[in-house]
């Protein structure tokens, strides 16, 4: 039997990873040059992957945030954002490990910058990032939440509803 919490720790989850890839694709989405740069400064990509890449993860960010913030298809968009995350992270931690020092380009920008201040970062960008995907695992396993969509739009919420109405 669940527990009363479990919900609401769903919605905090839900809300949490949501709201930040909203904000990270709304912060850059209108600079995809940068965000084109911010994928090449990992040196991961082949040159040619990158101009796609750079100009979807905005779009995707923005499309998973948006979803999981009304919660609609959270399971699939927590998917989704657990993809991304575990993506970042091994990026990050790609680019820790060969010395190359870029600021993340998580919120935007992106690029390179000091050795010392890369290496004081990027422990905490890939905690940051372990969190959130603990928030898209845990809506993996547990997609109901309060205030969400797919319990307003869920076929057997409205076949309940239904034959709860026809009785006397």
């Amino acid at each position: 039997m669940p527990r009363p919490w479990t919900p609401w720790v769903g919605l905090l989850a839900r809300l949490l990873l949501g709201g930040v890839l909203l904000a990270a694709g709304a912060l850059k989405i209108g600079n995809l040059g940068e965000s084109v740069n911010a994928v090449r400064g990992y040196q991961l990509l082949p040159w040619s992957l990158t101009v796609p890449v750079g100009y979807a993860l905005p779009i995707l960010e923005i499309v998973v945030g948006l979803l999981l913030v009304v919660g609609l298809f959270t399971r699939w968009a927590a998917l989704a954002g657990s993809l991304l995350m575990m993506a970042f992270i091994i990026g990050i931690a790609s680019a820790w490990a060969r010395g190359i020092a870029i600021d993340c380009g998580c919120f935007g920008g992106g690029g390179a910058i000091a050795l010392e201040a890369a290496l004081a970062a990027y422990p905490w960008e890939i905690a940051r990032d372990i969190g959130l995907l603990l928030c898209g695992a845990w809506l993996v396993w547990r997609p109901r939440t309060p205030f969400a969509l797919d319990e307003r739009l869920s076929p057997s919420r409205r076949l309940r509803a239904s034959t709860t109405a026809d009785r006397p």
